[in-house]
């Protein structure tokens, strides 16, 4: 069963169309990153998910609920942590676990999820006092009260240093472990492309792609660069590789031949080289990433 279901979910406010018929389906355990351009609908599509909004046309479901009928059954199932999140200003970091523990029924012990997100040296600190990253790892705590089968994560990097983003995707990939589902919404894309198992991608309310990394890139067109060590290259040697279908740049740096082109041309790349006289020794390739990936499609050439 899908743990998150959209069924040509779509959300009007006025004359702007946040979300326009959005199918979706988030497997049980998986880790799915939700990326958009800034006002592409992700927060919307989170608050239906919520029952924060109600769509205008379509249906949600969540954990096999429907999102607007049996919200409370959600919740009680879900631990999110939301964009921008505030605290309590008088509470110490404890209190905000005690609140939450009871709040969800739950059995945690408050030092080990505060222990869990690196805020043990500060549980007895008033959260009013916390800079933007111990803020942010109290709020993962909190959303990790009760063991949820949903995690709903909406940038959850923010404030936080090289340490703990690093913190947070182990935790992210622990919770996915133990049988959670984790949606993912960032737009920090190399810690999208570190933990996700798929990517959803949404521009101007519209999903335009869902797949894994691998297959985006494949179906995005974006371009592998090739970097191929050389004794020395001529004009002609370049206008050869230039002439491969699938090439689209060609060029020389130093004793570096950088080559712009599809994956499965490499060989062709090689081979024009050595036929033009060419003495070639190591190369390598860089993969298109997904912040490549991300343009491709949010830029329109996708």
């Amino acid at each position: 069963m899908p743990a998150i279901e959209l069924d040509g979910v779509t959300k009007r406010f006025g004359d702007v169309h946040a979300l326009d018929g959005v199918d979706l389906s988030v497997d049980e355990g998986e880790v799915f990153g939700f990326l958009g351009p800034n006002g592409a609908g992700k927060s919307t599509t989170i608050n239906v998910l919520l029952d924060f909004v109600r769509p205008t046309a379509g249906e949600a479901r969540v954990l096999g609920h429907d999102a607007q009928d049996e919200s409370v059954a959600i919740r009680r199932r879900t631990g999110v942590l939301p964009e921008g999140y505030d605290t309590y200003d008088r509470l110490t970091a404890r209190q905000h676990l005690e609140f939450a523990i009871e709040s969800k029924g739950a059995d945690d012990t408050p030092d080990a999820l505060l222990d869990r997100v690196g805020l043990s040296d500060a549980a007895d600190r008033k959260a009013g006092g916390f800079s933007k990253g111990m803020t942010q790892r109290l709020a993962l705590a909190i959303a990790l009260v009760g063991e949820p089968d949903l995690l709903i994560l909406d940038e959850p990097s923010t404030g936080l240093d090289p340490n703990g983003a690093r913190e947070m995707r182990t935790i992210v990939r622990e919770e996915a472990n133990r049988g959670a589902t984790v949606f993912f919404s960032s737009h920090v894309l190399g810690q999208v492309e570190a933990v996700c198992d798929r990517v959803g991608i949404l521009r101007q309310g519209e999903l335009v792609a869902t797949d894994t990394i691998e297959g985006l890139r494949e179906a995005s067109g974006a371009e592998t660069t090739l970097e191929i060590e050389v004794g020395s290259v001529d004009d002609d040697a370049l206008a050869a590789v230039r002439a491969i279908d699938g090439v689209s740049e060609a060029h020389a740096d130093g004793s570096t031949v950088v080559v712009g082109c599809d994956g499965d041309v490499k060989m062709a790349v090689l081979n024009a080289l050595e036929n033009a006289g060419v003495e070639v020794g190591d190369f390598s390739t860089r993969e298109a990433s997904l912040e490549d990936i991300f343009a491709a499609y949010t830029e329109g050439s996708a």
